[in-house]
């Protein structure tokens, strides 16, 4: 094999310099990469800024520069009186700001709503801040004694009894509604007479049964002091029942402290109130309007909504046949009526298939009907993240010995959960814009309250009604815009693990 011979180069000279890169940072740079980079951008750069300039420009004009700030009846919102283009009339925001708030309610009592909104805000503060501790407690507060005391504090009234005779009047009513309803199905000539006269029986049945609570209960309302004989009753029940349950002596201890402390403050909050001499004024529901309504209607439907969906998203995957026809029944059944047929429902049908001495607020039917038909959104949300989870998850934890139970609270609902945030939040959303439709059934929220605002003669004129909607949908704004931002940042802090 013969060499080639060597061929290597050896400049004699430099390379020229290349010029250097074009900057791709600044705001030149930036409107000439996504803004007019292509004529299709450019088309819509201008359209956009056309649609801004003749939005905001005006809107801004007349919401700041034109408008009124200062005044005390309409003559200070027309054009002569203001001498000069007459934009928003603020005045008419200030003069009726509480009614917004409060609607109708009696204004030496509006302490209450402002006492509720300042616990509500209080409690919520530190769930909402990631690294808060004891969660647990402060949660179990929020969901469960907040409402409690805020009924109280908004509506009033006092007690006439606690837990035992509450219980001993559900059982009575019960037994009572059997022993009735045997009797009028077994006085019919029919084929269902003997299964009235069982029905009769089991009533009869269940009310010896319950003979001695309802003795007891007879012996509490005939003393002096009821309610604190009941509610001691309770305590002694309730402490004994979950130190049993939590070990006896050798580890109830905590538990029977825990259940101690819990009444001790029961006892607190019903001193404070008052609630065994009749507790404070009672304010009708009738009354109450404006902002209190919609937070009162919104923040019970998101609450009462969440627990519902996940049951019946958890029942519709169920093995159970009954279950699972059931929770594919109900919520087919309210996810295809509109939310107006509910609160019709609610409002105006329900009562005529009570029992005549049995009443339901008109604003606790509304609660009732809001949360049942959220609850079946909720749940077709919840139930698309259940989907997403790998069966995998599930077999794994069946071979760990985990119940049902522990394997959807611990494991399954967690995940779900966190991949329908954004779905959950939309719905949340939609929930508390809905909220203006309860005015249909003569509840005041703050549109309602600002549509009662506007009948008012003394502040007619042509810009009150814009000023009205442009004040009421800022607040809309902020509450939305606030669950939204927060949910991203929630969303973001949970799947950190994805980011890497």
């Amino acid at each position: 094999m013969s060499e080639r011979p060597s061929t290597a180069f050896v400049s004699e000279q430099l390379v020229p310099p290349r010029p250097a890169p074009v900057r791709d940072s600044g705001i030149v740079s930036l409107f000439h990469s996504r803004l007019f980079n292509s004529p299709t951008n450019i088309l819509l750069t201008i359209l956009s800024v056309l649609l801004l300039y003749y939005t905001l420009v005006p809107s801004i004009k007349f919401l700041l520069i034109d408008a009124v700030w200062q005044g005390e009846s309409r003559t200070d919102c027309l054009a002569p009186g203001a001498g000069q283009a007459v934009g928003a009339c603020w005045p008419f925001v200030q003069a009726k700001f509480a009614q917004f708030v409060y609607g109708f309610y009696p204004e030496p009592e509006r302490w209450r709503v402002n006492l509720t909104f300042a616990l509500g805000a209080l409690l919520m503060l530190p769930l909402l801040i990631p690294r808060a501790p004891a969660k647990a407690a402060n949660a179990a507060v929020f969901f469960i004694a907040f409402p409690v005391l805020a009924y109280f504090l908004l509506h009033g009234g006092g007690l006439r009894g606690f837990a035992l005779s509450w219980s001993a009047d559900a059982l009575e009513a019960l037994a009572g509604s059997f022993v009735g309803a045997g009797h009028k199905l077994g006085a019919s000539a029919s084929f269902a007479a003997p299964l009235g006269h069982a029905i009769a029986a089991f009533g009869s049945a269940l009310t010896m049964a319950i003979a001695p609570l309802t003795w007891l209960r007879d012996q509490i309302q005939s003393s002096a002091s009821a309610l604190w004989i009941d509610l001691a009753g309770t305590a002694a029940i309730t402490s004994v029942l979950l130190f049993l349950l939590a070990g006896g002596f050798r580890n109830g201890w905590a538990a029977l402290l825990r259940s101690v402390a819990v009444f001790a403050a029961i006892a607190l909050v019903m001193v404070a109130l008052r609630l065994d001499r009749g507790g404070l004024p009672v304010v009708d529901t009738r009354l109450w309007g404006g902002l209190l309504v919609t937070l009162v209607v919104s923040v019970t439907g998101i609450v009462a909504s969440l627990p519902i969906g996940i049951a019946l998203a958890l029942g519709r995957r169920s093995a159970i046949p009954l279950i699972r026809i059931f929770s594919v029944a109900f919520i087919e059944f309210w996810r295809g009526v509109p939310l107006i047929t509910v609160l019709f429902f609610a409002t105006y049908m329900l009562p005529l298939f009570l029992p005549g001495n049995f009443t339901v607020d008109g604003l606790v039917r509304v609660l009732i009907g809001i949360a049942l038909f959220a609850g079946a959104y909720n749940a077709e949300v919840i139930r698309g993240g259940l989907q997403a989870i790998p069966r995998g998850q599930v077999e794994a934890a069946s071979a760990l010995g985990l119940s049902y139970w522990k394997t959807n609270g611990l494991i399954v609902l967690p995940q779900a959960l966190r991949h329908v945030i954004p779905g959950l939040v939309n719905s949340f959303i939609a929930l508390f814009k809905d909220t203006s439709l309860v005015s249909i059934v003569a509840l005041f929220d703050l549109l309602g309250q600002l549509r009662a605002s506007l009948a008012d003669p003394n502040w007619s004129t042509p810009t009150t009604l814009f000023t009205g909607f442009a004040f009421t949908g800022f607040i809309y704004f902020v509450f939305c815009f606030g669950m939204s931002r927060y949910s991203l940042s929630v969303e973001h802090r949970l799947n950190a693990h994805r980011r890497h």
